[in-house]
């Protein structure tokens, strides 16, 4: 009956997180070179990968910008355009400002089906108008108290070469514009993650220079009848985003495997993942040592491997050891539900990065996005510096679509070679693995040249610079 219960509950919380994705979350004092490291990974059924790209541009005083809703394309209205815009590509700007997410849902009553701020406007108009984290971050809620939230509960991650912030946002229900919210910076020697779960849950709201949020936080929660102990003891994740064992076996999970990857003393986080404890995880921990680009492109890649979850033991697995379930991730068995787990990386990924920024650098190679199409684990991670101006052929939006095979681009090729591999998974994975290693071994041992290059060519010509790094990005990519 327990299994059953679960299951049930499992299953409900799929129908709220739908779009499933996963952030990780470095500081540049935890990092090997002084790196602040975002990792993202889009996973949404149906979702096309290609690498997004707005270019930097003057715009007439008082010109309107159309919105649509990033999930489902639907027109929402119209916002006040900014005058001066940045160059974006992917989820990163032309001053290394980066910004992923993933959903968590939260109180489906608080969904405001008139705002016209969807999370992914969010994410790209605030790339186009922002030139730090913190400005990011003002950006986005003010838009939000402009013109209203339209989305459910999100997690963000917004970085800059300095420091990295969790910002969550749910709105607050049909007819009301703006939005209730919390934003943590994470502590340069620490790391943090989330996915698909609400991890703000106590925090600082004395300590103006690491917490921000909404000045209705926790008066609106108490409104609704969320909350009604001390203001001391509020915690936005259990106002907003009631914990449930979906929650917590498909979502925080992630973010334990993560954590227990680069600390040993997380072991002791299992029996919460499990449901058979009430003591959460904290929203970030120091690792046991520095970590690198490539730790964190390898982290992406996990099934649970090496610990009681890894999903390439069980049953599920077949005689090929395969990672991979079919969805919905319940199924029945003589009248009994189960449920299979939920790892980092899923076949059902659009696109995936590591987002790379450095103080130490000019914007323009500091800034680099190593990005991949389709699944994580079987995708190749290649570098695309932030001031590229031009999508590379393989990369770009009408190379095929989410029906539609094109062998020019990227995202169907690594999509074929993952379908090739998955049906003798243990078989064939490590003659892929090699080639990836080797592919993205030669990528970032040729990083501190290409950099070199391109920082003594910015000392006499800037742009024959930015030039020379968007033409690297497309060699690499094709």
């Amino acid at each position: 009956m327990k299994k059953v219960m679960m299951a049930v509950l499992l299953l409900t919380a799929f129908v709220v997180k739908g779009w499933a994705c996963t952030n990780f979350i470095v500081g540049k004092n935890a990092s090997t070179d002084g790196s602040v490291i975002v990792s993202y990974s889009a996973d949404s059924y149906g979702m096309f990968g290609y690498l997004y790209h707005y270019p930097a541009a003057q715009h007439e005083k008082g010109a309107m910008r159309d919105i649509y809703d990033w999930d489902s394309g639907k027109y929402l209205g119209q916002i006040k355009e900014a005058e001066q815009t940045y160059n974006v590509i992917g989820n990163m700007n032309e001053f290394q400002v980066t910004i992923a997410e993933t959903t968590f849902g939260g109180r489906p009553e608080l969904v405001n089906p008139s705002g016209i701020m969807d999370y992914g406007s969010l994410i790209y108009v605030a790339l186009q108008r922002s030139r730090t984290a913190k400005e990011a971050i003002k950006v986005m809620t003010d838009l939000v108290k402009e013109y209203g939230y339209y989305s459910s509960g999100e997690s963000f991650s917004i970085a800059d070469p300095n420091e990295a912030w969790i910002m969550e946002m749910i709105g607050k229900g049909p007819d009301m514009k703006g939005a209730v919210w919390v934003a943590v910076r994470i502590p340069d020697d620490c790391i943090s993650a989330h996915a698909n779960q609400s991890r703000i849950r106590k925090f600082d709201m004395k300590d103006k220079d690491n917490c921000l949020y909404s000045p209705d936080v926790i008066s609106f929660a108490r409104e609704k009848g969320y909350f009604d102990g001390l203001n001391k003891d509020f915690s936005f994740a259990d106002a907003y985003c009631p914990l449930d064992f979906g929650g917590l076996r498909a979502c925080d999970a992630r973010v334990w495997s993560f954590f227990n990857m680069f600390n040993s003393t997380m072991e002791a986080y299992l029996p919460y993942i499990k449901g058979e404890s009430t003591e959460a995880m904290p929203l970030y921990i120091k690792a046991d040592r520095k970590l690198s680009v490539r730790d964190i492109q390898k982290a992406m890649r996990d099934h649970y491997e090496g610990t009681p979850l890894d999903i390439t033991k069980d049953l599920g697995a077949g005689p090929f050891n395969t990672p991979y379930r079919l969805s919905p991730l319940t199924f029945k068995v003589d009248g009994q539900e189960y449920f299979n787990e939920r790892p980092i990386s899923t076949q059902q990924s659009a696109f995936t990065f590591v987002a790379q920024m450095r103080s130490f650098l000019p914007d323009a190679v500091g800034g680099v996005m190593w990005y991949g199409l389709d699944d994580a684990n079987m995708t190749v991670y290649t570098p695309v510096y932030c001031c590229t101006d031009k999508v590379p052929h393989c990369y770009a939006e009408g190379e095929g679509d989410c029906v539609t095979f094109s062998w020019n681009s990227a995202f169907w090729i690594y999509n074929w070679v993952a379908d090739m591999i998955r049906p003798r998974y243990s078989l064939m994975i490590e003659d892929m693995r090699a080639v990836q290693n080797g592919l993205e071994d030669t990528y970032a041992t040729a990083q501190s040249g290409v950099e070199a290059a391109a920082v003594k060519l910015m000392e006499t010509d800037e742009k024959a610079a930015k030039d020379f790094l968007t033409n690297y990005t497309g060699m690499a990519a094709q």
